[in-house]
């Protein structure tokens, strides 16, 4: 019946005849122009996005906080023209980015939300390798997993040897997560309760922005700190930082090469699967199924092809992202918990988070 009722929709929207009777048909008219932006949303998107872009390069959301500014001081502000300014103001209010008060220029609804969201904002300057890779997106499915501009950033951790990385090569991709973590963190500690647990190690933790948001609410949870060797050093020096060192270990490894601490109650991989190949991911899984102790919890925190609002950014954005970078896809919580039977996992179950287009959640056991 699908089948029939796809064939007979088909039909129809590319019918040229079937058009022209919804455009004169008053209660279909809407839904016409409803369609129609939204496929010319799809058109714009780019130019959208480069707009953002600009916003945020010439942090014109700073300089308009508080009652706005004219295009005048805008423009001495931003560098621009008087006529450059007011394009990119006028491109800026029509997305919501800015909104025209008089002959103010003031936050719109979703600039204001941006404008404290540090985590967005490096995304979105990150974006110009992205955007570079993307130029020719058939040419860059045509050429097969190749270096890019986006995999430099990441280019230590697909190196032969990712352990032997220096400081200056970890930096860069560190501290874009880092800054881009915070608001994964929140999620995560709306859905999980760690009061439960005396320690946590979270496995590929980065600089420890995420263990150390946890550590802020649970002061009594143990915290341990797996990455490169380069990466934990800068977790450890933002544990002592924040006064976290009398109860953080970080330790430098491989998870493709060296054990993980055992025996842990808890194990946490925030954004990692995700970015790995099946055969890589499933080595990771394996790795932790053999760190944790007997009846221990492994949480696992990503972007995840859930259906609904969060399709497009698993399905579409996510899905090419990682390929320009270079490894790894997005999942289903469907395949991620077949991956964490055939690991080891038992009593696999999904955890609810506000917000799936941040992140969603998986729980399993050993």
């Amino acid at each position: 019946m699908l089948k029939l009722w796809l064939n007979f929709r088909d039909r129809c929207l590319t019918s040229p005849k079937f058009h022209n009777w919804v455009a004169r048909f008053p209660p279909t008219r809407p839904v016409l122009r409803k369609r129609q932006s939204e496929l010319f949303d799809i058109v714009s998107g780019f130019v959208y996005s480069q707009v953002l872009l600009a916003v945020v390069k010439l942090d014109v959301l700073t300089a308009v906080k508080g009652d706005g500014q004219t295009i005048v001081e805008l423009s001495e502000f931003t560098g621009l023209g008087l006529d450059e300014t007011r394009r990119l103001a006028d491109a800026a209010a029509s997305l919501r980015l800015l909104q025209r008060c008089d002959e103010h220029y003031r936050l719109g609804d979703l600039g204001a939300a941006l404008s404290i969201n540090a985590g967005v904002k490096a995304m979105i300057l990150h974006h110009g390798a992205l955007y570079q890779d993307l130029n020719d997106p058939v040419a860059l499915l045509q050429s097969g997993r190749q270096e890019t501009n986006l995999s430099r950033y990441w280019d230590y951790a697909l190196s032969e040897n990712p352990k032997a990385s220096d400081a200056e090569a970890v930096s860069a991709y560190s501290q874009l997560m880092s800054e881009s973590q915070a608001m994964v963190a929140e999620e995560v500690l709306a859905c999980f309760d760690f009061s439960k647990f005396e320690t946590l190690l979270d496995v590929g933790g980065g600089e420890g922005t995420f263990l150390s948001a946890v550590a802020a609410v649970h002061p009594e949870l143990k915290l341990k700190l797996f990455d490169l060797p380069e990466v934990a050093k800068r977790a450890e020096a933002r544990f002592k930082r924040l006064g976290l060192s009398h109860r953080s270990d970080t330790h430098g490894g491989s998870f493709f090469e060296d054990d993980l601490p055992e025996n842990m109650g808890l194990v946490s991989l925030v954004r990692i699967v995700h970015d790995h190949d099946d055969d890589a991911a499933m080595a990771i899984l394996k790795a932790v199924h053999k760190a944790l102790s007997i009846g221990g919890k492994l949480i696992i925190c990503e972007p995840m092809s859930t259906g609904g609002s969060a399709l497009r950014i698993s399905d579409a954005y996510f899905n090419f992202y990682l390929y320009a970078m270079g490894s790894g896809r997005p999942r289903s919580p469907e395949t991620l918990t077949e991956m964490l039977v055939e690991a080891g996992f038992r009593n696999v179950s999904h955890i609810p988070t506000r917000a799936p287009l941040i992140t969603s959640s998986l729980q399993a056991h050993k």
